[in-house]
C-alpha cells in the first residue's frame, strides 16, 4: 500500500500500512487497479475521439469510477471489483467502435490490454505493480506532477459527476479526463508537458464547477441569505450529509407529511439558501459540524443518517445501525440505497425516538452566493473606497482531524473589525458560528457555499476586480486555504490556472509535491504555507 493523496497521509509522507482515513490495503490495491484500468480505457477513448467516436457511457463511467477512488468515498472491495471489470468491458467494446471507424486496432502491452484476475485476491496481487510509484517518469519531479494531475483529475471527476446527475455535461470535460488519465501512463512526456496538463486540469475544473453551478441553480434557484437554526424540533429526524442536492431533494419529497424533520450536516448547510429546497416546511436546520466532532455527533443523533458523498469520518461502525449511504458512497456492512428510494431511511427514522423536545438554538447565516454578493456590489465598492472595509479574506477549503486546523478558527477570530471574511466548503466549520457583526449592514462573515462554489468566489473576485479596474491579484483580497482531499487539489489548480498569487495553504503542504515543484510554485505564484495567525495577518495587513 502506498497512498498520499490526502493531507492526513501518515507522518506527512504516505500511508503504507493502513490509511489514516480507514482504508485498508486491499481496498487501496483495488483502487490503484481501477485507476490502471481507467488509464487503459482513456487511451482507447483518446484514439476514439481522433476518428469521431465519443461514447457517452464511457464518458460518464470514467468520471464516476474515478470519483469512487477519492478519499472517504468507497471502502467496499466488492464494488471496486465490479467497476474494474466494467472498465475493461467498456474498453474492449470501445476498441471495436474505434476500429470500425478506421482507428487504431493494435495496442501494446499495458493498461489498454490489461485483463483482470478472476478473483479479489488475484486483482490485489495485480495491483502491486501498477500503483502510484509505477507511473513512467524520467525524474521525481515529473512523477510528482503526474500524481498532482491524477489527484486533480479525481476532483474534476467529482464535480463532473455531481453536474451530470443534474443533467449538465460537456464533452470538453470528459475529453480532458481521458487525456489526463492517459498522460499519467505515458512514457514520453517531459516536465513542461506535465506543467501544462496540470494547468489545463485547473481550466477544465473551472468548467466542471460552472456546470455544477448551472445544475444547482437551474434546478433549485439562486441561493438567498438564510438564517439556519442550529437547534432542533421535537419529533422524528433525518440528517443528510454530503454534497448532492438531488439526494436531499428526494429525501425531502419522500419524507414530506410523515412527521419527520430533515436536518443538514457538513457541506449540506448551504442548501438552506436554495429557494426550492427551503420551501419544504419540514426542512428545519443544521446539525453538528463537519469533521472534528462527527463521530460523537452522529453517535448521539436520535434519527436516521444519510451520507450522499465523501464526508464520512471513520469509524463509521459507531453509528452504523442508523447510517445509510447512497450514490457512490459505500462501506462494508453499511446499508446502501442505490435507486434514490429512501423508504428504508424513512422507516428507520420513524422507528427511532427522534428529539424529545424543541431547543431554541443559535442561528448561522448562509446563502451568500455570487448573485447575492454582487447585488450589493455598489455598497461594497463604496465601503472599500470610504475605507470602511480594509480587506477581504477568503478563508475556506476542507476540514480534517488534525489539531493544527485550529489555526483557521484563531485566524478568523483575529481578523480586524474592518475586514470581511468570505468562506466556503467544510473548512468553515472551524468558525461558521462566530458572531462577527457587520460593516454598514454587510455581514463580516459571508458563507458562499459548498467547495464547488469556489466558482462563485472566482466570479465575485473577477467582478470586483473589473469594478475597481484592477487585476484580481491587486484587490485587497487574500486567500487562506485549507486542503484535505482531491477536490481541493483541483480547485488549487484552477486558482493557479487563473494566475491567482499569494495563496496561503495549510495545514501542511501536499506530500506529493517535490521541493523542485514547490520552488516553481513559489517563484511563479508565491504560494506559501500558513505560519501562525498573528504572523500571517501582520504579513498581509502590515
Amino acid at each position: 500500500m502506498f497512498c498520499y493523496q490526502c493531507e492526513q497521509a501518515a507522518k506527512g509522507v504516505a500511508c503504507t500500512v493502513q490509511g489514516v482515513c480507514g482504508k485498508n490495503p486491499e481496498v487501496a490495491a483495488l483502487q490503484d487497479l481501477l485507476i490502471y484500468s481507467l488509464q487503459g480505457l482513456s487511451q482507447v477513448a483518446e484514439e476514439g475521439r481522433k476518428v469521431g467516436v465519443s461514447d457517452q457511457e464511457v464518458n460518464k463511467f470514467t468520471a464516476k469510477a474515478c470519483f469512487s477512488t477519492l478519499t472517504n468515498v468507497d471502502f467496499d472491495p466488492e464494488r471496486f471489483i465490479k467497476l474494474i471489470r466494467k472498465s475493461v468491458d467498456l474498453r474492449e467494446d470501445l476498441k471495436g467502435k474505434v476500429r470500425a471507424k478506421g482507428g487504431k486496432g493494435d495496442w501494446p502491452a499495458g493498461p489498454a490490454t490489461f485483463a483482470p484476475a478472476a478473483d479479489k485476491e488475484g486483482m490485489a496481487a495485480q495491483a502491486e505493480s501498477v500503483g502510484l510509484k509505477s507511473y513512467p517518469a524520467a525524474d521525481p519531479d515529473i512523477l510528482s506532477l503526474k500524481h498532482t494531475l491524477l489527484f486533480g483529475i479525481k476532483g474534476v471527476c467529482a464535480y463532473a459527476d455531481h453536474a451530470e446527475i443534474l443533467g449538465q455535461t460537456d464533452d470538453k470535460v470528459y475529453a480532458f479526463i481521458h487525456e489526463g488519465l492517459a498522460a499519467t501512463a505515458a512514457a514520453d512526456l517531459g516536465l513542461n508537458d506535465m506543467v501544462g496538463l496540470c494547468l489545463k486540469c485547473g481550466e477544465i475544473n473551472l468548467r466542471a464547477m460552472e456546470l455544477l453551478d448551472a445544475g444547482n441553480t437551474g434546478a433549485y434557484g439562486d441561493p438567498v441569505p438564510t438564517k439556519v437554526p442550529l437547534g432542533h424540533k421535537k419529533g422524528k429526524a433525518i440528517v443528510v450529509s454530503g454534497h448532492d442536492l438531488l439526494d436531499l431533494e428526494e429525501i425531502l419529497k419522500q419524507s414530506e407529511g410523515k412527521g419527520i424533520y430533515v436536518y443538514t450536516h457538513g457541506e449540506m448547510l448551504p442548501t438552506h439558501g436554495y429557494p426550492k429546497l427551503k420551501a419544504y416546511p419540514h426542512f428545519y436546520g443544521h446539525y453538528g459540524t463537519a469533521w472534528q466532532n462527527q463521530a460523537k455527533e452522529f453517535a448521539q443523533f436520535p434519527g436516521a443518517i444519510l451520507m450522499t458523498t465523501n464526508c464520512l469520518q471513520r469509524p463509521a461502525e459507531v453509528y452504523a445501525d442508523n447510517l445509510f449511504t447512497c450514490g457512490l458512497v459505500g462501506w462494508p456492512g453499511i446499508k446502501h440505497v442505490s435507486d434514490r428510494n429512501f423508504k428504508a431511511v424513512i422507516d428507520k427514522a420513524l422507528a427511532l425516538p427522534g428529539f424529545p423536545e424543541d431547543t431554541n438554538g443559535r442561528f448561522v447565516n448562509s446563502g451568500f452566493a455570487r448573485s447575492t454578493v454582487m447585488s450589493v456590489a455598489g455598497t461594497v465598492i463604496e465601503a472599500v473606497k470610504n475605507k470602511q472595509i480594509r480587506h477581504f479574506f477568503l478563508v475556506g477549503g476542507c476540514d480534517g482531524a488534525r489539531p493544527t486546523r485550529n489555526y483557521y478558527t484563531e485566524f478568523v477570530e483575529k481578523v480586524p473589525q474592518d475586514c470581511i471574511v468570505l468562506t466556503l466548503a467544510c473548512g468553515k466549520f472551524r468558525f461558521f458560528d462566530k458572531q462577527l457583526g457587520d460593516i454598514g449592514g454587510i455581514p463580516r462573515l459571508l458563507d458562499i457555499g459548498q467547495c464547488n462554489d469556489s466558482y462563485s468566489a472566482v466570479q465575485i473576485a473577477v467582478a470586483l476586480a473589473n469594478a475597481f479596474g484592477v487585476g484580481v491579484n491587486d484587490l485587497p483580497l487574500s486567500l487562506v486555504l485549507s486542503w484535505y482531499e482531491q477536490k481541493a487539489v483541483a480547485i488549487l489548480l484552477t486558482l493557479l490556472y487563473l494566475g491567482i498569487k499569494n495563496i496561503r495553504l495549510g495545514p501542511s503542504l501536499p506530500a506529493f509535491i517535490t521541493p523542485n515543484v514547490l520552488d516553481v510554485l513559489v517563484k511563479n505564484f508565491n504560494i506559501m504555507p500558513i505560519s501562525t495567525p498573528d504572523e500571517d495577518l501582520k504579513a498581509i495587513l502590515g
